[in-house]
């Protein structure tokens, strides 16, 4: 795992809290919802795709 993921994380979650700030302030709140749950989707496939590549190396290491 690269610490570039980590990096990729926070920055989407930076991006999504400010863009949630700004959406409430302008009386938008389906838009922030939306927006969320949009970013949650996005940092959800990528760390699934990490997932996956832990059980094929769990699964290549034990020979099953």
């Amino acid at each position: 795992m690269d610490i570039d993921l980590i990096f990729k994380i926070a920055g989407i979650g930076i991006i999504v809290s400010v863009l949630n700030l700004l959406l409430k302030k302008a009386e938008r709140d389906e838009q922030a919802l939306m927006i969320t749950i949009a970013g949650l989707i996005v940092v959800l496939m990528m760390v699934i795709s990490q997932i996956s590549e832990l059980f094929e190396t769990v699964r290549s290491t034990f020979g099953l």
